[in-house]
């Protein structure tokens, strides 16, 4: 069985930079994997989850909080295609791990409030801190009670969705970790990225509305420097965990 790595970034560069720290960070092993760019390849309606051990999703441009209206059909559709497989994932609680777009779709589904304006964070790096379940929680093994991770989002769960585990607090934005079940996780920073991955992402989003694209030089300088290593230990516990 394999691990179903599911991606919504249309921007090829994009795409393969986070699939390569999806691998890395975590400890994949790429002949182990089953990736799909959903913006080159539409799910089928009975999609099966049965061939995958685990399912990742990364992170995009989109945001699940914007009106029909403002998403290309494109983002409407890897949209879609993400949250028509959530209720199988929740009813078999199967392993998943969702990150920072993720967070959205986990929060939607679950019926919690994921909106703009209250807890964006600016592109860089967020302090965090594990919670009292997080602390009991397997996935935060190894990771230091407060530690840094890299954020850039224009959306954020405003409350803890029904039924859900808050595991990760955030200064800002206070939902950075949630889980439901045993098994399904969102993180609402990258548990992928260092500072090199979110200098390309900079550089390729600089006109997407995340920050003025003025300030892209100072941020890259800013993450250059940032020490996202404790994030990373969260998605090598999930694939240790999961994924094996």
């Amino acid at each position: 069985m394999s691990t179903l790595v599911l991606q919504l970034r249309p921007e090829t560069e994009a795409a393969d930079d986070e699939f390569a720290a999806f691998l890395d960070r975590g400890g994949l092993a790429a002949d182990r994997v089953t990736r799909i760019r959903l913006d080159q390849t539409p799910l089928p309606r009975d999609f099966d989850l049965s061939p995958f051990r685990a399912v990742i999703v990364g992170g995009g441009p989109g945001c699940v909080s914007d009106p029909p209206e403002k998403k290309s059909p494109l983002e409407a559709r890897m949209e879609a295609d993400v949250l028509r497989l959530m209720p199988a994932i929740l009813a078999r609680d199967m392993p998943f791990l969702g990150c920072c777009y993720g967070m959205g779709i986990l929060g939607k589904v679950l019926g919690g409030r994921v909106g703009q304006g209250r807890f964006g964070e600016p592109v860089g790096a967020a302090a965090c801190r594990v919670t009292e379940d997080g602390r009991a929680d397997p996935l935060l093994k190894g990771v230091p009670d407060s530690f840094t991770a890299l954020v850039g989002h224009k959306e954020a769960v405003e409350a803890l969705p029904p039924g859900a585990h808050h595991l990760v607090a955030g200064e800002i934005c206070p939902f950075q970790m949630i889980r439901a079940g045993r098994h399904v996780y969102a993180t609402q920073f990258h548990p992928e990225s260092g500072p090199e991955n979110f200098a390309l992402r900079i550089r390729l989003y600089r006109h997407h509305g995340y920050f003025p694209p003025d300030e892209a030089e100072s941020l890259t300088r800013a993450v250059a420097g940032v020490d996202a290593s404790a994030s990373h230990r969260i998605l090598a516990n999930f694939v240790d965990l999961f994924c094996r």
